[in-house]
């Protein structure tokens, strides 16, 4: 006569236990513990703390040094070593990736041009925007240097201000009228929030800032003291209906995602590492941003990047 037995298995402290007597230990979940280095974009400044703060939730023995500096300090240390990760808000050029500079996308936003809210004109520059070639006039070639040259009465002039540091979003900038960032004119201020506020200090101030630092992420509209200057696509002299979508960051990641803004000005952002990432905090918490870390996106002002260029990224990174 055969004898059945009945096989009852349970989960207790970490312990699969067998009714035979059989005790098999249950695999521990990966316990993270060390520090990692980041600098760079003021433009992933932002979605990255928050990164962090969420990630050390999860892995409360990892601790993760964040500062901005602009893409150029990001790149220049990460491929020197002295941090684990640089954050870009710019394509890489050959020399970085001949150098070893390795791009794993993470987000997406724009940069856009901005005006103080006290701008003497506003509501008509709100109503009629402002061509591309007039942009590429003001911030290029310096042929307009007055608002009466673009339609305005008065001769108040047009103060122009630009990034002083290596900056991802003046390259994009520039990128947008075929140029590079040392092409830009203006008063070279450091940093976004430099340049926020020295537009915002200025009635005829004209300026360029990534979205982050001029939608609020509470109200989600430009409550800073630095509004948006639209751009008239279709160079008709005023903003249509389908070209006004700055009134709130979400109408205006819509419009990124549905191709409406440009790009450039519209870009891809980077973590960047020195070759293929070998240290397993890097690993994890780059993983962790293309798939849990995505929902963090959108209400911190970012563009969640498509899926199919979130598992391409996964891909690179061998998550997959």
């Amino acid at each position: 006569m055969k004898t059945k037995f009945k096989i009852v298995i349970g989960v207790l402290a970490g312990f699969i236990i067998l009714t035979s007597g059989t005790v098999i230990r249950k695999p521990a979940p990966i316990d993270l513990q060390g520090n990692i280095s980041i600098s760079g974009a003021f433009a992933l400044y932002p979605i990255t703390v928050k990164w962090a703060e969420e990630f050390k939730k999860i892995h409360p023995h990892v601790k993760i040094d964040i500062s901005a500096g602009g893409a150029g300090k990001g790149i220049t240390d990460v491929l020197s070593k002295v941090t684990d990760i640089g954050l870009v808000s710019r394509d890489l050029n050959p020399e970085e990736i001949k150098k070893g500079a390795f791009p794993i996308a993470v987000t997406k936003d724009a940069v856009i041009p901005t005006i103080s809210a006290t701008n003497p004109y506003l509501k008509e520059l709100q109503a009629k925007g402002i061509k591309k070639e007039a942009l590429n006039n003001i911030f290029i070639t310096g042929k307009i240097k007055y608002w009466n040259q673009i339609g305005f009465k008065g001769a108040a002039p047009i103060h122009v201000y630009t990034r002083s540091d290596a900056a991802g979003a003046a390259e994009t900038w520039a990128k947008y009228f075929g140029k590079k960032q040392e092409d830009l004119q203006g008063v070279a201020v450091y940093g976004d929030p430099g340049l926020a506020t020295a537009v915002k200090r200025d009635p005829t101030g004209i300026g360029y800032n990534n979205i982050v630092y001029i939608y609020d992420s509470k109200t989600k509209k430009a409550t800073n003291g630095v509004v948006v200057l639209p751009i008239d696509l279709n160079k008709n002299g005023q903003i249509d209906a389908d070209e006004n979508f700055y009134g709130d960051v979400d109408q205006l990641i819509a419009a990124i995602v549905a191709g409406k803004y440009p790009s450039p000005p519209a870009r891809d952002l980077y973590f960047v590492t020195k070759g293929k990432p070998t240290n397993p905090i890097v690993i994890e918490f780059t993983k962790w941003i293309l798939t849990e870390g995505q929902k963090y996106v959108n209400d911190a002002g970012y563009i969640k990047l498509s899926d199919e260029k979130l598992n391409a990224e996964k891909v690179k990174l061998g998550a997959n």
